[in-house]
């Protein structure tokens, strides 16, 4: 008998006498003990789901049952982890998991409710940080939290709805070990919902993809057939992972490209006078970004960052020395805090260099100016004005002498070259994240920068706004070439984008660890670049680097510990 079931299952909502198909016929079994991974994008149900099979919803047609008995209700044989942390924040780590304790074994004797604290405050690894209070602690850290309070009601059905989607790569990389940890100790049965394909494989027994809404859907059913415990990095090597790997996010891409397209055959173009495009960005665009220098265009030499502390100096960056062509795209990679975002920073000119210095075509950095723009993981728009306004802001200074009629054409080139073409009046409130973040990137674009930066632009976004906006940025980029430089800490998003990979060791102290050439054609798409021969190997390499830099940072905390 499964231990979970969902039969023929759907759900809708009414707005405003409206009515939209969430879910549409879905279908799923859950054995005892089984650990089953659910792919989506945003807005495809997922939530909805884990909703339901929570007893927090109820579905309009269909069932879903828990040992064969109807869901009606929450109850603690199902623990759930949502992406948000939902602690207590009076609370300690043992005060916000006690809570759970009392409440689903108020019978038992208060010293045995106290180890059963003790037991999973040690599970996820907090035993040190048992008495501190959530705003004292990491975004992985109360996370972590989250996990043990779920597991101390003893669930027998574990429901992660994306709990690890708004942490860093090497925090998401260590929970994702600690869950399939607690998973083989506790062998409960696991329902994860993610957007990330790895992130499935890595954990899950069998992985679902659910289509996007409206009446989603479950896709086909993918066998993950590697042994536990698995290794992200020795699992890049193998033909069964690159298969595997490759049909999911072949189909995400195909049911995410019928999505897109459905959207823009039911759109209306606006009646407004169309720019061609045929010629190239407008004149004044092509008139701003001529320059002489082309070998050492950019040229970044012993550039460091030192910040003041109590405990004295700390250098984040230390001596960082690199040398761009002009029209190159360069990729920064590295853990959380190896100073990525500060070197960015000081190209910029929003952040003091501390010694060295940066050239940007044959002038010094010094200060914040219009010759580099900066795309910030968050859009950074003004609400109250429109998509055209917002771009407007730059444009209108960096071509004061340039005619009205001008940058209008400037301004409706780049928001029609990100898609946005339809929306160019529309409020900046009424945008969702991703039209946000394209708002964002044709604002940098119109500046006519001669530095493009980047720091983790797509980051707070789902897998399929994400891959479609880096298609995006490759386009507008193929057009203008302008040098450029991104932060990211998606190996699949470096190789995408970069001429060069620059890999960051890990901070304190942090500097160049290597750099990597990528030897692959332009123009590039993500799914040319699954099939292209040498993209696991660059892959392998940027993996290796991010795992020997992980070790021998945690080398040198239990050294210093030691010393201590």
């Amino acid at each position: 008998m499964p231990i979970l079931e969902l039969r023929s299952v759907a759900k809708s909502y009414a707005s405003g006498g409206a009515r939209t198909d969430v879910l549409k016929d879905v279908s799923l079994s859950l054995g005892e003990g089984e650990f089953v991974a659910i792919v989506g994008f945003s807005g495809s149900g997922k939530t909805t789901l884990i909703s339901l099979m929570a007893g927090l919803e109820r579905p309009d047609s269909g069932d879903v049952l828990f040992r064969d008995e109807p869901v009606v209700e929450p109850g603690p044989e199902r623990g759930v982890v949502f992406q948000n942390y939902s602690l207590m924040p009076w609370l300690s780590v043992t005060g916000n998991i006690r809570l759970a304790v009392d409440a689903v074994f108020g019978r038992e004797e208060s010293a045995q409710r106290a180890r059963r604290v003790r037991k999973y405050v040690g599970m996820v690894g907090l035993s040190h940080a048992a008495d501190r209070k959530p705003a004292e602690l990491s975004g992985g850290m109360r996370q972590r939290v989250v996990v043990a309070r779920a597991l101390a009601m003893d669930p027998q059905v574990l429901l992660l709805d994306e709990p690890l989607s708004a942490l860093d790569a090497l925090t998401r990389a260590k929970l994702q070990d600690e869950i399939e940890e607690i998973w083989s100790q506790e062998r409960k049965t696991v329902v994860l919902i993610t957007n990330d394909v790895d992130e499935a494989i890595l954990l899950a027994d069998r992985i679902f993809p659910l289509s996007p809404g409206p009446g989603a859907t479950f896709g086909p059913e993918f066998l993950v057939p590697f042994a536990r415990p698995r290794d992200r990095t020795q699992m890049n090597t193998s033909p069964t992972f690159k298969k595997l790997r490759g049909a999911i996010t072949q189909h995400l891409m195909d049911v995410g490209i019928t999505r897109a397209d459905s959207v823009v055959d039911r759109t209306a173009l606006p009646n407004v006078t169309p720019i061609t495009f045929d010629c190239g960005p407008p004149p004044a665009y092509r008139k701003a970004a001529v320059s002489p220098t082309e070998q050492r265009y950019v040229e970044f030499y012993e550039v460091s960052k030192v910040y003041p502390t109590p405990q004295g100096p700390l250098t984040v960056v230390d001596k960082f020395s690199l040398l761009m062509r002009k029209r190159e795209f360069v990729t920064l990679i590295g853990h959380s805090g190896c100073g990525k975002s500060t070197v960015l920073s000081m190209a910029a000119g929003l952040d003091a260099i501390s010694g060295g210095g940066i050239v940007l075509d044959n002038k010094e950095v010094t200060t914040a100016g219009p010759d580099r723009a900066v795309v910030f993981q968050a859009p950074s728009l003004l609400p109250w004005l429109t998509a055209r306004e917002n771009v407007a802001l730059g444009v209108d200074r960096v071509f004061a002498h340039a005619s009205k009629a001008e940058r209008g054409d400037i301004i409706a080139y780049y928001l029609a070259r990100v898609g946005l073409g339809q929306a160019i009046d529309k409020l900046a409130c009424e945008l969702s994240n991703g039209m946000k973040q394209r708002v964002g990137i044709a604002r940098a674009f119109a500046l006519s920068p001669k530095l493009l930066l980047l720091d983790e632009p797509f980051g707070m976004l789902d897998s399929l706004t994400r891959w479609q906006l880096q298609e995006v940025l490759m386009e507008v980029w193929s057009r203008t070439q302008v040098t450029a430089i991104c932060v990211t800490h998606d190996v699949d998003e470096a190789i995408l984008l970069a001429d060069r990979v620059v890999m960051m060791t890990n901070g304190p102290n942090a500097r160049i660890g290597g750099i990597m050439e990528v030897d692959i054609a332009r123009p590039r798409s993500r799914r040319a670049l699954l099939e292209h021969p040498q993209y696991y190997a660059y892959r392998q390499q940027l993996l290796s680097f991010l795992a020997e830099a992980e070790r021998t940072s945690r080398g040198d905390v239990r050294a210093r510990s030691a010393a201590a």
